[in-house]
């Protein structure tokens, strides 16, 4: 497997969201993308803010393009700022290193995309992220 399905994308969107619900989190935005950054689907929960969407995103696409989780990213970014600084520069917005975003592996380990999320705090759209991607069979890094 290259790359993540829309049937796999759509199952880590639909138990994150059941997650999010049974955990009584605040609306969420979800964003799967493929290993090349680019988004394969989206779900946004009624009444969630319009920022949802390039927040949960731009969390995914900083994961899958240096193959960490969000979370380690912003661990990173404490320690070299300056790097992070100009990364998110050059990347004209889509990289945002905070918590709430994993990467997708197959059973093989290889990343076949990146899974993140708004809406709550870090923590919570990480734990919803985790949440999806083992419903679907899945690994995340």
């Amino acid at each position: 497997m290259d790359q993540i399905t829309l049937h796999q994308a759509r199952q880590i969107i639909d138990a994150a969201l059941a997650e999010s619900s049974k955990r009584c989190y605040k609306p969420m935005g979800i964003a799967v993308l493929d290993p090349s950054g680019n988004l394969k689907a989206f779900a946004n929960e009624d009444g969630a803010s319009m920022f949802r969407f390039d927040v949960a995103r731009a969390k995914a696409w900083g994961a899958v393009g240096m193959g960490v989780s969000s979370r380690k990213l912003g661990e990173r970014a404490k320690e070299n700022p300056n790097f992070f600084v100009s990364l998110a520069a050059t990347a004209e917005g889509k990289f945002l290193p905070q918590t709430g975003a994993v990467v997708i592996k197959d059973a093989q380990g290889n990343v076949i995309g990146a899974v993140g999320a708004s809406g709550g705090t870090g923590d919570e759209d990480e734990i919803i992220c985790l949440a999806g991607v083992e419903a679907a069979g899945l690994f995340a890094g």
